[in-house]
């Protein structure tokens, strides 16, 4: 039974990463007339003419995007978590109507009463709601489906980078939803977009804490025993050559978090001011002395 523990905390995950989601186009772009892009833009554009329930939509909509996107799906395990979060954010986005607190008298509809007629707000609150949600739903190692599967086709299907195809897919629904509810509101759909992806990469990665030092000095190991006695950070040294002199040139490779890169700028110009120094950013550090190395 242990084993099944980690996948059934990602179904729980998932849950609520969708009911999150689903009170965040509730809350904030419904109300705004604000697109949330891919399918669930597409789907608040169809409720607006016909009144049809969007949830339902959603669901529609994702049926047949599933099929031509399973092969791209990264297997049966993966595929399954991106239908499942289908169907709970589709039963959420409906099932919500029907809570007295959603109600025109309920309790979150008068909590934020007050932006009813503030589109900035609402489009900032609503990305960073939705934001977190989807970051938890890439978290269980599941998509949210619409833009999802579509990106991932039209990357398997003509090359296009996923990076393009989320842009591609986004932009032509939040276009479309310009000529409904005007370009003002689509600017600020583009800007909700936007902040949500970085609110979704930082709940899925964390704060881009850690940072990398690469170090070319003569110094070798004066400076490793700087940094292991004064930071108490490990020290690799790798083995590299001049292409110029074509001398040997060790170089220390040191994961240091943010906080920590002024002292060894200080440790490093003390020891040696001629050493060459490389500092980066890195998404995320594990093992020791930094986050647990987990299996997800």
């Amino acid at each position: 039974m242990k084993k099944y523990w980690p996948t059934i905390g990602d179904y729980f995950l998932i849950a609520l990463a969708t009911l999150i989601q689903a009170i965040s186009l509730r809350l904030f772009f419904i109300p705004a007339d604000l697109t949330s892009g891919g399918v669930s833009g597409i789907s608040q554009l169809i409720h607006h003419f016909t009144g049809w329930p969007i949830g339902l939509m959603v669901l529609i909509g994702n049926i047949p995007l599933f099929a031509l996107g399973w092969k791209f799906l990264g297997g049966r395990k993966f595929a399954f978590r991106t239908a499942l979060a289908i169907v709970m954010y589709s039963f959420f986005t409906d099932a919500l109507l029907r809570l007295p607190a959603f109600g025109p008298q309920g309790a979150a509809t008068i909590l934020i009463a007050d932006l009813k007629d503030d589109i900035f707000l609402n489009s900032l609150y609503g990305a960073i709601v939705s934001g977190f949600g989807y970051g938890l739903v890439y978290r269980a190692r599941s998509t949210s489906g619409g833009s999802d599967i579509l990106a991932r086709i039209l990357n398997h299907w003509r090359g296009i980078s996923m990076t393009q195809s989320y842009l591609i897919v986004d932009t032509a629904v939040i276009l479309a939803a310009g000529f409904v509810f005007g370009w003002k509101h689509a600017l600020y759909a583009i800007i909700a977009l936007y902040v949500s992806g970085i609110v979704a990469e930082t709940t899925l990665e964390g704060g881009s804490t850690a940072r990398t030092a690469m170090i070319v000095t003569k110094e070798v190991e004066a400076i490793s025993n700087r940094v292991l006695d004064d930071l108490e950070r490990g020290v690799t040294i790798l083995e590299g050559s001049g292409a110029y002199t074509g001398e040997n040139r060790p170089v220390l490779y040191v994961v240091i978090t943010r906080v920590e890169v002024a002292t060894l700028k200080a440790i490093v110009h003390e020891i040696d001011p001629d050493a060459f120094m490389v500092i980066g950013v890195v998404h995320e550090a594990l093992g020791e002395g930094f986050k647990p190395l987990k299996g997800k």
